[in-house]
């Protein structure tokens, strides 16, 4: 039945804020300064002026556009004079291969023109997903700055051949003193790789192995390889689940990798069943956003609530705590034991004793969800080890450090006593990809090639292998980590051809290297016998004394997390991540303290916002473990009272631009690699800090019939078109004093459009978990300029997608408060109530490529204009920055290009560096300033596929079109095609019971169509 709910976008809102109402109603928040360039206004107008005189000041940006566009630069190329045989100018290769870079891993393909890797997509074959990180990592390759370019020692540039000798003698020299020589990496979950430390083990005794990922999951692995014997994630089946408990683990973020893709495929309401998702967490997050219900607790009382529901199924009295949520935690394991076998618990909290409660509720419930056949080889640290390390370099008992691709100098809790324990290790190498603080810090600076310039091998999981291999030739003097350390274990052979004998001898069993490079991977049965016996006992008794030992419940607390754009902080020199709107807080270019409404007023914190579209925020200190940092303050619906939330991977300033040097190092927070730290204290200092936030910028926010969201219930049992309690009815508008659908009234002629092709986009609104990878594959296909934090900050960021975060409430309407008597303070009032934990949505948006464009009505020079296929075409040499289009354009979608962002210092980012523009896409053109841009459903990408197509003497392929954003979409929730051909899966969306169209009312025929969101509300 459809609901009365107040849908918003920022906390200003709730007050009722005549400056975000204002914002609402500007497409441009900032004018542009015509005094600046013509004079004093009063003196112009009191003048006598000609016709020329007039058009200069009121067309001013008219003029200024067309000089611009006139007097493009010219730029020469210079044709192969032997080409190479394996490209061909103006087509694109694929090549697919894996990333893994010791936080994000994934089965991707790679898009390259004239040997430069310009896209990153999923292997969808292999079941490959990518996050918005991963589609960055291409830009990356190209880091100037930041990459290590050729092989140093003490600072001063050394060959290859001198640095093998000198490290060579002193690992000997080492070995005969019998001084311990310490090999530090990230999780690699590379099986020959392995094999190759072992060999250098091997040869050097005295060596050994240390696995440290900056952000642990350390306890996670504790407790696996405590109840299996072996050192791995344990995987779940999602897809497969009725019920799905999360206590803090944001498995559709970064916990264990992220499951979204698996999740999704069990949340399809077309099926008749939908899994039925429980969230109890302090931060929101997207898990928590996407939940069917959500649970807020302090993170105190998240560990208790797992306890009291392990001692509710079970019937175990175990030491806990009592907490808020107890009655909640009680209907929770009546679901529990509902389900079953389909049921399953997970837990994101870094504690050991946490995780074996979690693997006990599912052994209880002999869940078929949680899969310890198919375990994960991914973040396999130990943070104990890490610390013992320290420990015995402090002491003077390590000899030698060979640190490879990490950087423990910016990540570590007790980073400084790491930097001066190494002055007690008398060799220091650092095997990096990145010149970072650690590396900076060691004697010999070795560079290693990125993921995208190496051969490699990776094991995900138990049964999925993949192969890395190179899209371009090595943009530096580097060697491949693998390379070095064959060679520094006496071995002469390459790593490819110790890659190829490794799997033709332990991987393929006979199967074709050949094909599994070209497919980049191969699957392998394992023993499930072996893999899901447990090995051991564990006292859960014991455990969960342990447990509530360890949790010291304080009045403030604190939740350290990863942001879905930065992670671990490994990328934090991509300007793209940087400005890659957090999907939760639509902020960018910021960390910042998470902070409840009802703490925020208390303790006297505010974000206002600005008459410029701008948010700014208070700085707090926050104390914890006899450390402190000074950070910004952001106001977070849905956060627990009594708990704040901070994010790593920000505040690295080592080899980075100036531009990318934001935000607050939280690692020395980080005590113990534990996410929760108790004890916290919170003091307001003085300062005002500038946020680049987008939440209530380009908003449609309070208009009717943006967003649809039912419950599964009713999307069984009630009829859409229903006029009185349907969950997809049409629009009506009043016509000739009567009510009529809005769709049988038009302004505009019809045109036929059955001839040819005609695109639609859809998306579905329930498997969209707003994760932004296709914002970030958008910029990359398309050229997206980054525009910088200041740009952001006053509106004028250039994605041409973006994902619109939405809050609702379950309370009345300005419109029945007021026939209800209810003041504007009471409404509000309310509304502040339900801000505690509202419900969220994502919408992505868009141009919406109307067939029926107000933005070709009112364009003066006819540069936006409708083509045959359906897409609202821009020609950007037409265009004279008027801006009327994007006055005119109901869905705020249309970017005005201010500046010329390529070739600019004052921007700073990719397009103004000789290797940053080599990922520019040669198919699109890089804009000058004055015009308008916006999405163009990659038209280059279409007209591709038909040409290709001619080319092979065939018709286009059944669902052979892409756009950017709907190869990204890891969970299938975007969906690209034809309509005109009835077998495209686009043509059912489009005719689907779920389908609408965002303002429907208007009646601008949009070619983009929305899937009515469903949620599972019913708990059984």
């Amino acid at each position: 039945m459809a609901s009365n709910k107040k849908y918003w976008k920022s906390v200003e809102e709730l007050k009722d804020s005549s400056v975000v109402e204002t914002l609402s109603k500007n497409e441009f928040v900032e004018n542009i300064p015509t005094d600046d360039f013509l004079g004093d206004k009063e003196t112009l107008e009191a003048s006598s002026t000609s016709r020329r005189d007039f058009l200069k000041y009121v067309g001013f940006t008219t003029a200024a556009a067309s000089l611009a566009a006139c007097e493009g630069p010219v730029v020469k190329s210079i044709p192969y004079v032997v080409k190479p045989n394996d490209i061909i100018a103006g087509v694109a290769d694929w090549y697919a291969t894996s990333m893994a870079d010791g936080y994000d891993f994934a089965n991707i393909l790679v898009k390259t023109r004239e040997g430069r890797p310009i896209q990153i997509m999923p292997n969808k074959e292999a079941n490959g997903t990518t996050s918005a990180r991963v589609q960055a990592s291409v830009l990356s390759l190209y880091d100037e700055k930041l990459r290590l370019k050729e092989p140093t020692k003490s600072g001063e540039v050394i060959s290859w051949a001198e640095a093998d000798k000198e490290i060579g003698q002193k690992l000997n020299s080492l070995k005969e003193a019998s001084k311990q020589v310490v090999l530090l990496t990230g999780t690699m979950a590379s099986p020959s790789t392995d094999k190759i430390i072992s060999e250098f083990l091997t040869a050097y005794p005295n060596a050994k192995h240390v696995v440290y990922d900056a952000v642990s999951e350390s306890a996670a692995a504790d407790a696996f390889e405590k109840m299996y014997g072996r050192r791995a994630l344990p995987n779940y089946k999602l897809q497969n689940a009725e019920t799905i408990v999360s206590f803090g683990a944001d498995f559709l973020g970064d916990f264990h990798g992220g499951f979204e893709k698996a999740y999704i495929d069990g949340r399809k309401p077309e099926t008749g069943k939908m899994s039925y998702h429980i969230q109890v967490e302090s931060n929101m997050s997207l898990s928590g956003a996407n939940a069917d219900k959500r649970l807020v607790a302090k993170p105190s009382d998240v560990v208790f609530s797992l306890l009291n529901l392990y001692k509710e199924l079970t019937g175990n009295a175990v030491s806990s705590n009592t907490t808020a949520i107890d009655s909640d935690i009680k209907k929770i394991a009546k679901i529990l034991r509902k389900s079953g076998s389909k049921g399953v618990v997970m837990t994101g909290i870094n504690d050991v004793n946490a995780q074996l409660i979690s693997l006990a509720i599912n052994q209880y419930l002999n869940s078929e969800i949680l899969d310890a056949n198919n375990s994960l080889n991914i973040r396999k640290g130990s943070f104990e080890d890490v610390e013992t390390l320290v420990s015995d370099m402090k002491s003077g008992n390590v000899g030698g450090l060979l640190a490879v691709n990490v950087d423990p100098a910016y990540t570590l809790p007790n980073a400084d006593e790491f930097t001066e324990a190494l002055s007690k290790v008398d060799l220091k190498v650092s095997l990096s990809v990145e010149n970072n603080s650690t590396t900076d810090a060691m004697e010999y600076a070795l560079p290693a090639p990125h993921f995208l310039e190496s051969w490699g091998d990776t094991q995900f999981s138990e049964e999925n292998f993949g192969l890395m291999q190179p899209t371009i030739q090595p943009l530096f003097d580097t060697r491949q980590v693998q390379d070095t350390l064959l060679k520094w274990s006496g071995r002469s052979t390459t790593y490819y051809n110790f890659l190829k004998a490794f799997w033709s001898e332990n991987v393929l069993g006979g199967a074709s290297w050949n094909k599994a490079l070209h497919n980049g991977y191969f699957s392998k049965a394992v023993d499930t016998a072996t893999n899901s016996s447990f090995v051991s006992e564990v006292s859960i008794s014991e455990v969960a004394s342990n447990l509530r030992k360890n949790t010291k419940a304080s009045e403030m607390e604190l939740n350290l997390y990863t942001k879905t754009g930065l992670g671990d902080g490994k990328q934090a020199n991509n300007p793209w991540l940087q400005e890659f709107p957090d999907p939760i807080t639509r902020a960018s270019w910021d960390n910042y303290l998470t902070m409840s409404i009802a703490d925020a007023r208390e303790l006297g914190f505010s974000n206002p916002v600005k008459d410029n579209g701008a948010i700014n925020g208070d700085y707090a200190k926050v104390s914890v473990n006899g450390k402190e940092v000074i950070v910004p303050v952001m106001i977070q619906p849905g956060q627990a009272k009594g708990s704040v939330g901070l994010s790593l991977g920000f505040g690295k300033t080592f080899g980075l631009k100036d531009e990318m040097k934001v935000g607050v190092n939280a690692y020395p927070l980080y005590k113990g690699g534990n996410n929760i730290q108790y004890n916290v204290s919170i003091e307001k200092v003085s300062g005002t800090h500038k946020f680049a936030c987008t939440q209530v910028q380009k908003t449609i926010a309070g208009r009717h019939d943006i967003l649809k969201v039912t419950s599964l219930k009713d999307y069984k049992n009630v009829d859409p078109k229903d006029h009185h309690h349907g969950w997809n009815k049409p629009a009506y508008v009043s016509y000739d004093h009567k009510e009529v659908e809005a769709n049988t009234i038009d302004l505009w002629d019809e045109h036929n459009r059955e001839v040819g092709h005609h695109f639609n986009l859809s998306i579905d609104l329930t498997s969209c978990t707003g994760c932004g990878a296709c914002v970030v594959a958008c910029h990359a296909e398309n050229n997206v300029p980054v525009v910088g934090k200041n740009e952001v900050r006053v509106g004028r960021d250039m994605h041409w997608l973006r994902i619109d975060r939405y809050y609702s409430s379950e309370v009345e309407t300005r419109e029945e408060a007021k026939e209800l008597g209810l003041s504007r303070g009471a409404t509000y009032e309310a509304l502040e109530t339900e801000a505690e934990n509202p419900e969220v949505t994502f919408q992505p948006m868009m141009c919406q490529h109307c067939n029926h464009a107000p933005c070709e009505t009112v364009c003066p020079v006819a540069a936006t204009s409708h083509g045959r296929q359906g897409q609202n075409q821009m020609a950007y040499n037409r265009c004279v920055g008027t801006r009327y289009c994007a006055n005119n354009c109901p869905y705020r979608v249309r970017r005005f290009n201010w500046f010329n962002y390529a070739n600019n210092n004052e921007f700073d980012f990719n397009m103004n560096n000789e290797y940053g523009k080599m990922v520019l896409n040669p198919d699109v053109v890089v804009r000058s300033r004055g015009v308008m841009e916006k999405c163009s459903m990659c038209i280059q990408m279409t007209q591709a596929t038909i040409l290709k197509a001619k080319k092979e003497g065939r018709k286009v392929n059944v669902d052979e079109f892409e756009t950017a954003c709907s190869s990204a979409c890891t969970t299938g929730a975007m969906v690209f095609g034809d309509v005109n051909n009835k077998e495209d899966k686009v043509a059912a969306l489009a005719e689907d019971k779920r389908a609408y169209n965002v303002l429907d009312y208007l009646q601008t025929k949009p070619n983009v169509i929305y899937q009515v969101k469903v949620r599972n509300t019913n708990e059984a």
